[in-house]
């Protein structure tokens, strides 16, 4: 037990502070405190500015707390206690084997799941991520570490991570990097003697012996563990960094190694930066790279997961060992593979399918067709949907669907419009008939939810609701909660959030960001209706849409006692001008003078601005132009905070919208013109914010309260929540992909999924 104040006279010793520095860093070595707000309060309540200050990162921040404060807080707040508390939660968690993966996946439990995704979100504090795809990456590996699944995540270490956005004064987006600091992450090296210790996927000891585990020394001794990729004639030395989440681990690449020269240790700094030819290399150290590292630290997937084209070299490499191994043909080596694999693509836009120009991929690879005796058709082939064309481009999502017998979109909407797609791969077929299936994503509902729900859920759906929240029984406690009781605890969540853009604005303010980008805390109402949009500023998401008709806007925002306000946050892409002058036009509209008081923009929107505008909002707004969204999970996220969604029948709102459980614009319906869809939509939103959405919100009782408004909000999460986390998501994976790939289950899997490679008859 920690001594405290009381225990000693005078100012504080040396080993009390180190004693609590000790403590407090193994804490957050584990990113298992991320989803688990009791343990975020032991960090907030030490000096919650200083908690903000930091980016809510642990390490940093208690290294940057002055000792006295440390002691002095610690023995206010009874961290002993807490800490204690904490530890016993997480050696509870690490030691349970009664998970519902350890009853179902004792197939992975020697052969994991190997999960490769470009980018990984799991908190703001880890900057290794830009939006969507890194959310649902990270929320996938924190819900196999929930349900005891054997999985490991493979990822690249983004030295100087994602841009930090700003705005000039016309308000187009100016991007800035800045060097990550190592020492203030939950990472460490991956050294030479893993290779021997990894036995085990999954940690079981007591948080006192973490020390003593691979996964979880904060500190390794020995030379860090390097793997070497051929690249452009010679050879590229990748480390990596590895993170523990709950149960489960995270193994980052990073070409920023001793020994490469200093344009091969850049070429892991940026997510999505530079040219074509950079995403070509930082393709092929994800994919090949992240096959010899875990070959290096002893793990055998038993199955490859494709998380997008990024990572789908890792199957060729892959086959070309196996070929080697077994000296058999790389074609019957591939194939095996595939039988292994699994490919979720992400989206119907042509600019998220990676296209490279045959001869720099023919330049990258030439090692690989002199290993396997490949000609140069036959290898530029499995990236081109027809082998013979020279001059197509060879195509990382056509490579993931020939090299993956399980194929999957990510919503039933996309699942079919990905089968129109790619028909052509199969052009024997009719488009029912393309293999291709779907599992609609979820998300980590632990990592989203705001705390005051934390406990009127445990309140009323149990202690143990997490456990079991696939059930759709285990949410209809839902409807037993008072109203007033709900509708209060949204208006503290609500609250927090117009404090953290008020705090947000005052700090571009302070930086001299000016121009009608910021409000003054007192233009934030919490009374008034409040639409949140936060995602990526791609032009298909059409975050204009809402200020098509800036005259009516206006009059909806502003009217007496009904008016609404209205809270965006996004990046656009680096090289996207066309995003950047819709972010543009944003700012621009931001200055009308009937908005000023009605309407913010967040700048430098990030996993901790997601995590807020999600808790607090009213409405969560989405307008893509269908069928463009892919799923679109914020709005997921913002169900079980108790906002209810207003969308375009695209993503998982065509399948999860009942016509009570939140608000549609359009019918579901699209034209042929792309401006008439725009319009239509537009005129769509508009009618049902005046007609439905704002007569709804502001209908209330004697009490104040907008019982109608609440109900719905009831029925949004009993009938959508156990349907879209990512724990069921994660279940339909196992079942219908990641058991079958492993040979562990004999029946066959749905026609979508159980499916012939591009070729077979």
């Amino acid at each position: 037990m920690l001594r405290t104040l009381q225990d000693v006279a005078g100012p504080p010793v040396d080993w009390l502070i180190d004693s609590l520095r000790e403590r407090l860093n193994d804490l957050a070595r584990n990113l298992f405190w991320t989803w688990h707000p009791e343990a975020v309060a032991i960090f907030r309540d030490l000096d919650p500015v200083l908690w903000r200050a930091t980016n809510h990162n642990p390490i940093a921040f208690q290294a940057a707390v002055p000792p006295e404060q440390l002691v002095r807080r610690a023995d206010e707040t009874a961290l002993d206690s807490r800490i204690n508390q904490a530890f016993h939660r997480l050696d509870e968690y690490l030691r349970d084997h009664s998970t519902w993966g350890d009853r179902v996946c004792g197939a992975l439990k020697t052969q994991p799941v190997a999960y490769l995704s470009a980018e990984f979100a799991l908190h703001e504090s880890l900057p290794i991520y830009s939006g969507g795809l890194g959310a649902l990456a990270g929320d996938h590996v924190k819900s196999a570490s929930d349900l005891g699944i054997p999985l490991v995540g493979v990822g690249i270490f983004y030295g100087q991570g994602y841009f930090n956005q700003q705005l000039n004064r016309e308000g187009w987006q100016q991007e800035q990097y800045g060097q990550v600091e190592f020492a203030a992450l939950p990472l460490r090296r991956a050294v030479a003697s893993d290779g021997m210790a990894f036995t085990s996927l999954r940690p079981t000891h007591a948080p006192a012996e973490l020390d003593t585990l691979p996964f979880h020394r904060p500190l390794a001794e020995g030379a860090p563990l390097i793997v070497e990729v051929p690249l452009d004639g010679e050879s590229l030395r990748v480390g990596a960094w590895l993170a523990t989440v709950g149960r489960t681990t995270l193994v980052l690449l990073d070409s920023d190694v001793e020994g490469n020269s200093p344009a091969n240790r850049a070429l892991t700094a940026q997510l999505y930066g530079g040219d074509e030819r950079l995403r070509l290399r930082q393709e092929l150290i994800l994919g090949i790279g992240a096959v010899r590292m875990l070959a290096a630290l002893g793990i055998a997937p038993g199955v490859l997961h494709l998380n997008e084209g990024h990572s789908a070299f890792a199957a060729l490499e892959l086959a070309r060992q196996r070929a080697a191994d077994d000296g058999v043909s790389f074609a019957a080596a591939h194939r095996e593979v595939a039988l292994r694999t699994v490919f979720t693509t992400h989206t119907p836009v042509p600019a998220g399918h990676d296209r490279f120009p045959p001869e720099d991929v023919l330049t990258h690879l030439d090692w690989f067709q002199r290993d396997t005796g490949m000609t140069a058709t036959e290898l530029l082939g499995l990236g081109r949907v027809n082998p013979q064309d020279d001059n197509e481009p060879f195509c990382m999502t056509v490579l993931g669907l020939k090299s993956a017998h399980y194929a999957n979109g990510v919503s039933a909407l996309h699942g079919r419009v990905t089968r129109q797609m790619w028909q052509v791969l199969w052009p024997t077929r009719p488009e029912v008939e393309v293999p291709i299936g779907h599992i609609t994503n979820g998300v980590h509902v632990p990592s989203w939810l705001a705390p005051p729900l934390f406990t009127l859920y445990e309140r009323y759906l149990g202690r143990d609701w997490q456990s079991h929240m696939w059930h759709a029984d285990t949410w209809r406690g839902i409807y037993d909660i008072d109203d007033a009781a709900f509708w209060e605890v949204h208006q503290i969540v609500k609250r927090r959030l117009l404090n953290y853009v008020a705090r947000r604005a005052a700090q571009q303010a302070a930086s001299g960001v000016t121009g009608g980008l910021v409000l003054a805390p007192t233009h934030l109402d919490g009374d008034v209706l409040t639409l949140c949009f936060a995602r990526r500023f791609a032009e298909y998401k059409r975050a204009a849409l809402l200020f098509s008709d800036p005259d009516r806007l206006a009059r909806l925002a502003n009217a007496g006692g009904r008016g609404l306000q209205i809270l965006m946050a996004g990046k656009a892409h680096p090289r996207d001008d066309v995003g950047k002058a819709l972010l543009q036009r944003i700012v621009q509209l931001l200055r009308d003078p009937r908005f000023e008081s009605r309407v913010a923009l967040v700048v430098d929107y990030d996993f901790g601005v997601t995590r807020h505008l999600v808790q607090g909002a009213d409405v969560w707004l989405n307008t893509p132009r269908r069928p463009q969204e892919a799923c679109g999970t914020s709005g997921q996220k913002a169900l079980h905070n108790g906002a209810l969604n207003l969308s375009v029948l695209d993503g998982w709102w065509a399948e999860a919208y009942d016509g009570h459980n939140g608000f549609a614009i359009g019918d579901g319906r699209t034209h042929a013109d792309p401006a008439v869809q725009d319009a239509r939509d537009a005129a769509a939103l508009y009618d049902v914010l005046e007609n439905e959405v704002i007569p709804l919100y502001y209908d209330r009782g004697p009490d104040n309260v907008p019982h109608g408004w609440v109900q719905r909000v009831k029925h949004s999460i009993v009938s959508l929540a156990s349907r879209f986390n990512a724990d069921r998501m994660l279940r339909d994976y196992v079942r219908e992909c990641y058991l079958p790939a492993a040979g562990a289950l004999s029946s066959a899997m749905p026609r979508s999924h159980a499916r012939a490679l591009p070729g077979d008859t």
